[in-house]
């Protein structure tokens, strides 16, 4: 072997290692849930013994309270060691993390930190919109170790119990734990209220503020949709999967793309595991005693998933991809021709469906470059969400010592960069919506016309209607800043950008 074949084995074999290292750090935090969330109840309990005796009394029901809670945190990780056990790694977890200090550094930095650019993540295995009784839709892990990797059944008995048929797999051993921040279990929870955003019927008002608008306008461009050859729809920060789902129902050939393995682990059980309607119960607001109307709002359980994946008329086609969305998807396979340059569009899309997505780039250039790439002629692009930018606050340090790399454009320029590659705005819309938000907590944002807002501070999203040649696409981005992601927002809903190649556009000549 040369000594460049030796460094390029090198280099895989440290890839692999931080791959498996990430990817055990998020299972040890998913399995140090009820330790941090019991963490939490023990600072009630010491707080509340600082009280003078006339204050306990009168709070006298703290204490039951408590004791609730700890029952609430046990169901939830009931279902996250449930959910950890139907998981089926992409990766041998067993590999040595032994990558040198240079890389191990950098570990916790990411959540997916090694995952490969892919081809073939168009394949899925799926329902057909008929039947769609005894087929899961396709689930897909991109790693740098196998060119994909299908989640299926794994049979289960008796959820409501406490004990499963199921074995634990090796890697969920106590010896295959890392330490990991107790402050990492935030993620655990924001997962969980993100399964009440996409899976329970609590989340229905949100879903319908944000994903039927965007169903609604698939729909219209889309009208008569062939069952056996159906538009090909891509759906980046697919999260959970419920919009990539409800577009399937549609009779779209629909494939979620996500980077997180938080929310992949979680969308893989809830997609391909799960059995019935309402099979399992979370109790997702018991993490924050702030803004409860009553304890009882507080414990109340969510049943989740409010319908059952499998029976729910997907569209042959349906997956959901994981890994990086500009790597995996500026793969040659993608752009549908060899020849593909900015004169002609041979993507392979025909719809790209971005929700909340945008603002996670650290280029989001970038973003729309790939996205104007992959799609087809007269395809469409809806976009929805903030600019929140993620990696705004970001002080950590990258591969190379530099500080990680954030572009943060105002709309304007995010407009500016859209006309660049031959969009033009048409049209736009107001609506309002709110995100993963408890919707009986007495904190609600209240944006009125003239942009005041009371109790919080809101955000404005906008939504472009934009077309490629004849791709009509959809763009959404953000106006002001909020300050988290649970309160209510208003979102401006724009419809309407086109982009021209012929005659061919002079600035890009």
């Amino acid at each position: 072997m040369s000594k460049s074949d030796e460094e390029a084995e090198l280099r895989r074999k440290q890839e692999e290692a931080l791959e498996v290292k990430s990817l055990r750090q998020i299972i040890s935090t998913y399995l140090n849930y009820r330790k941090a969330a019991d963490e939490g109840v023990k600072r009630y309990e010491r707080s509340f013994r600082r009280l003078e005796p006339s204050h306990k009394a009168l709070l006298s029901h703290l204490p039951l309270k408590y004791r609730s809670l700890r029952r609430c945190i046990a169901k939830n990780s009931y279902f996250i060691y449930e959910m950890l056990k139907a998981f089926q790694p992409p990766i041998d977890l067993s590999k040595d993390l032994d990558i040198g200090e240079q890389d191990s550094q950098n570990t916790s930095e990411t959540e997916n930190s090694s995952w490969g650019s892919a081809s073939g993540c168009d394949e899925a295995i799926s329902g057909d919109e008929g039947s769609g009784q005894d087929k899961k839709p396709g689930l897909y892990f991109r790693s740098t170790t196998e060119s994909h990797h299908v989640v299926e059944g794994v049979t289960k008995a008796d959820k409501a119990g406490s004990n499963s048929v199921s074995s634990s797999p090796d890697w969920l051993d106590p010896s295959f734990q890392l330490h990991v921040p107790l402050a990492d279990v935030d993620k655990v929870q924001f997962v969980i209220r993100n399964i009440v955003r996409d899976w329970a019927a609590e989340g229905q008002q949100e879903r319908d503020q944000c994903y039927k608008p965007i169903l609604e306008e698939l729909k219209l461009q889309f009208p008569n949709r062939s069952k056996r050859s159906p538009p090909a729809c891509l759906v980046p920060g697919a999260g959970l999967g419920r919009l990539a789902l409800e577009i399937s129902r549609l009779g779209f050939a629909s494939q979620g793309n996500e980077f997180s393995y938080y929310m992949m682990i979680c969308s893989s059980f809830i997609l391909n595991q799960t059995e019935r309607a309402n099979e399992w119960t979370i109790y997702p607001w018991i993490h924050s005693n702030c803004n409860s109307l009553s304890d009882s709002d507080q414990l109340r359980p969510v049943s989740i998933p409010d319908i059952h994946p499998a029976s729910a008329g997907i569209t042959e086609g349906f997956s959901m991809c994981g890994g990086d969305f500009v790597e995996v998807y500026s793969d040659p396979s993608q752009l549908g021709s060899p020849m593909y340059n900015l004169k002609n569009h041979f993507g392979a899309w025909d719809a790209v469906v971005t929700c909340f997505f945008l603002d996670t780039a650290s280029n989001v250039v970038e973003y729309i470059e790939v996205i104007s790439k992959i799609l087809k002629e007269g395809a469409v692009w809806i976009n929805l969400g903030p600019l929140l930018y993620h990696f705004a606050d970001v002080c950590s340090q990258d591969d190379a010592g530099d500080t990680v790399m954030s572009i943060e454009l105002s709309l304007e320029d995010v407009k500016k960069a859209a006309l660049h590659y031959g969009f033009q705005l048409e049209k736009e819309q107001t609506i309002q919506t709110t995100y993963a938000t408890n919707p009986r907590s007495m904190m609600h944002a209240d944006l009125v016309q003239n942009g005041n807002v009371t109790h919080t501070i809101a955000t404005v999203l906008v939504e472009i209607y934009i077309k490629i040649n004849y791709h009509q696409i959809y763009f959404f981005s953000d106006e002001l800043s909020f300050c988290s992601y649970i309160v209510n927002k208003e979102i401006v809903l724009v419809l309407g950008w086109q982009q021209r190649s012929y005659p061919y556009p002079a600035y890009l000549e």
